[in-house]
């Protein structure tokens, strides 16, 4: 990004004066173009040139699938922070405050309740800003108080995990977060309740493991890498080449692991629809055409 750094800003700043900020411009990942970050948000955050799929804030998904962007939060009980003690070259405890302050949130999820196509759902997204999305004894405590709060009410129960999986820094407390998930997904299911995962990029290690692949639906985004190991990782195991777009949301579709893959635009549409579908009530737009 030199040349837009050296001579591009330059330029602007010669027409409109120093008022020009640095983060103007964002460069796609996949194709490489420089994008006007307001155009990209308010096209969702998708390369108007490659229809590539950037990750999209939390908020920003919450106003995108609920009804008028009105989403109750849950609140969940906050574990003692830290219970290792663990240290690399940072403190753990360090890398927590970093980002609490960073994302705004407590941990790498937000739980709450609203309506997507009127159907009523209890709703878990992960944020990869939070360490990475990595799923600690925090991430298996808000699992567990939004499948029980679905149980309690009989709400759908959607999942949006974003994540590069279980918490190294909490050791066995984090592994053991994938059977409490699941037990918290068996509920769920036992209740007769829908329960849809939306993948999205990336969906990797310990979650892909446990409650992200036990969705009754699951709908992934354009592209997304969704994996237990990585695609260099396993060619580094193995010494062979992966087959194209290996791990990749569409490689997924056509080898039977996922539902569907559904374009970020049309994503509240198709989930309204799947749970019209398995909750039998029409959403508001069914109930106009009949």
């Amino acid at each position: 990004m030199n040349w837009l750094t050296n001579f591009v800003r330059p330029k602007i700043r010669a027409l409109v004066g120093n008022d020009v900020p640095d983060n103007l411009w964002e460069k796609c990942p996949k194709c490489e173009q420089m994008i006007f970050r307001k155009e990209l948000e308010a096209n969702l955050q998708i390369c108007p040139h490659c229809d590539s799929h950037l990750k999209l804030d939390v908020n920003e998904r919450i106003k995108m699938l609920f009804d008028d962007g009105e989403f109750t939060r849950i609140k969940y009980k906050i574990p003692v922070n830290d219970p290792l003690k663990f240290k690399d070259n940072k403190k753990y405890s360090d890398r927590l405050k970093a980002a609490k302050e960073k994302t705004g949130e407590n941990d790498a999820v937000v739980i709450g309740y609203g309506r997507i196509g009127g159907q009523k759902t209890v709703a878990l997204f992960f944020i990869f800003d939070f360490m990475g999305g990595s799923m600690g004894v925090a991430v298996g405590e808000a699992f567990i108080a939004a499948a029980d709060y679905a149980v309690n009410k009989g709400y759908s129960f959607l999942v949006v995990p974003c994540s590069g999986g279980a918490r190294m820094q909490e050791g066995l407390f984090s592994l053991m977060q994938m059977p409490r998930t699941v037990a918290a997904v068996a509920k769920i299911k036992e209740a007769g309740l829908p329960y849809i995962v939306l993948l999205t990029n990336p969906t990797t290690g310990g979650v892909s493991a446990s409650f992200a692949m036990l969705g009754d639906i699951h709908i992934a985004e354009p592209g997304a890498l969704i994996a237990f190991t990585g695609p260099r990782v396993i060619e580094g195991t193995i010494h062979e080449k992966l087959p194209e777009g290996f791990q990749l949301s569409e490689y997924l579709l056509d080898h039977g692991m996922v539902d569907m893959v559904v374009h970020r635009k049309e994503l509240k549409t198709a989930i309204a629809n799947i749970l019209s579908i398995l909750t039998h009530k029409k959403t508001p737009s069914q109930q106009q055409e009949s």
